[in-house]
């Protein structure tokens, strides 16, 4: 009698360099994949709707690529705990492998699912494959996390390198029952009254196999003029691998050695770093979304967010070329080009005077790539209050940004062409007057971190 082996895909929707499905694999015996939904579990954050977007596509592709091979992808939804213990019975499973993750509610759920199903009989094992240095491996020299990044890199590139990425494997066997699986229509992750995902079609085709595509494209034909002109929004040099990390259509260290074999380093291997700084500073500071990590920020005295402002920056009705042209592309494709985040965020919290949270949260609503560390730990970045931050008197002055990176308006013409027209729309706030006040604020931080 067959004890089928389930391999629980999270945030790993890939068949190459896979550890959780090359260790079923391994174990010879019949291999049923398994996504469950969890927006109830405690701590869970649910899915913004750019996400529930790409997830949608992204499972489609997974699961056909799965059929393709022998195998078959069962979907489920609710409290990942009850729901993966409910599967493995259903299936006689008699082993459960999955990659790990590194938020908190997380890491309470998995640790309590692994101690249950072993309770029960069952071999389960977890494994590394989406950060290249597991959080617990780097530490200060007094053992505590770093926070500044250019001594955090520094000592992961001191451990040994990461290991060579697995093989996609052929053939995976599958069972003749498959356990009962919900339609992936039912969970309604596309939008529907209205359907706003026109442009993400347009832009994105998630899956593994574009993800590949898109990897080779970028090494081989764009990566060249990457550190020179990735802070250009208009060049078209960026990689577009963000969303493929944070749905693991590629792992970390896929990117690395394709990266390094192609001879492509430097500053492009430097921006992985700084997505395993954001997940190591997630994982010892669990609440990065909503809690300043310097705490002296606590004392900063935001007003009340003006929700005509507020609007106007969700819409991209602020007056500033730069910033208008970033939040419509959001709205557009969900995504941002990346100098232009830091111009918009900067933006929303030193010329509005709204919370870095709000702005958090917009983000993580709209953006296919917000991910559980990345989003908050670069919000935090911009607010002068996470690791290695900005200062917060470095405020992005939207004009000055928008001449010094889209000189010939390329990129503010492509978003926002009012702004290149005879009558430019109105500016909602005055640069100076709005920075001066910022500034004045943050003599109230300055004060805490002086008692």
């Amino acid at each position: 009698m067959t004890s089928p082996s389930i391999v629980w895909f999270r945030d790993d929707l890939r068949l190459a360099d896979h550890p959780a499905l090359q260790a079923a694999l391994d174990r010879d015996e019949p291999v049923i994949g398994l996504y469950v939904l969890d927006d109830e579990s405690p701590g869970i954050r649910p899915l913004g709707g750019a996400a529930r977007w790409w997830l949608h596509h992204s499972l489609t592709s997974l699961a056909e690529r799965l059929r393709e091979r022998g195998s078959t992808m069962v979907l489920r939804r609710g409290p990942a705990e009850k729901v993966v213990a409910e599967v493995a019975e259903d299936a006689g499973a008699g082993a459960v492998f999955w990659n790990r993750r590194y938020g908190q509610p997380e890491r309470d759920i998995d640790a309590a699912l692994k101690t249950a199903l072993r309770e029960d009989g069952l071999t389960v094992q977890s494994f590394a494959a989406s950060v290249l240095f597991e959080p617990w491996t780097v530490a200060t020299g007094s053992g505590t996390p770093y926070s500044v990044y250019t001594p955090f890199w520094r000592a992961c590139l001191s451990l040994p390198t990461p290991r060579e990425p697995l093989p996609e494997p052929g053939a995976i066997p599958g069972i003749s029952q498959a356990p009962a699986s919900d339609e992936l229509d039912s969970w309604e992750l596309l939008p529907q009254h209205p359907d706003w995902a026109g442009g993400l079609r347009e832009m994105w085709e998630p899956g593994e196999p574009a993800a590949r595509h898109r990897l080779h494209e970028f090494l081989t034909e764009d990566s060249s003029s990457y550190e020179a002109a990735r802070n250009t929004p208009s060049a078209g040099s960026t990689s577009l691998l963000s969303p493929r990390l944070r749905w693991g259509e590629l792992s970390p260290y896929t990117i690395w050695h394709e990266s390094v074999q192609a001879g492509v380093g430097g500053m492009f291997l430097s921006e992985l770093g700084w997505r395993e700084f954001a997940w190591h500073t997630l994982f010892h500071f669990p609440d990065l979304a909503t809690k300043n990590l310097r705490r002296d920020f606590d004392a900063f005295p935001w007003p009340p967010p003006d929700p005509e402002h507020l609007a106007a920056w969700q819409q991209g009705r602020t007056g500033f070329a730069i910033v208008d042209a970033g939040m419509r592309e959001l709205w557009q494709t969900g995504y941002m080009h990346n100098r232009v985040r830091m111009v918009t965020a900067s933006f929303l919290i030193k010329n509005l005077m709204i919370d870095w949270r709000i702005g958090e949260e917009w983000f993580w609503d709209t953006l296919v790539d917000a991910d559980g560390a990345s989003n908050a730990f670069n919000w935090q970045w911009v607010a002068g209050s996470g690791a290695d931050a900005a200062p917060y008197f470095r405020i992005f002055n939207p004009e000055l940004q928008a001449k010094k990176f889209d000189p010939q308006s390329r990129y503010i013409a492509e978003w926002a062409p009012d702004h290149v027209s005879d009558s430019p729309p109105p500016q909602i706030v005055d640069l100076g007057e709005t920075r001066k006040a910022a500034l004045q604020a943050y003599e109230a931080v300055k004060g805490a971190s002086r008692r």
